[in-house]
């Protein structure tokens, strides 16, 4: 099944193979070099990989209360 090409690059994918992939809007795709040189449609199923600092983003705990913090700075603790 062929489509055009816009200007800007697009494509709309048919419906037909929205649905055989289930595709929705919000959905990733990824395009892939099949061996024999065919360029392949793949949907992403996974999110992304996070980076190295994001996956310790919000894992620090509970952590000091203000006056805990500055009884260390002061060498009280």
């Amino acid at each position: 099944m062929a489509v055009t090409v816009t200007r800007k690059g697009q494509i709309t994918l048919p419906k037909s193979v929205r649905d055989s992939l289930n595709i929705g809007p919000g959905s990733m795709v990824d395009f892939e070099r099949a061996p024999d040189g065919r360029i392949v449609l793949v949907k992403v199923d996974k999110r992304p990989t996070p980076s190295h600092f994001a996956r310790f983003r919000g894992h620090a705990g509970k952590g000091l209360s203000t006056n805990e913090i500055m009884a260390l700075t002061r060498g009280e603790i």
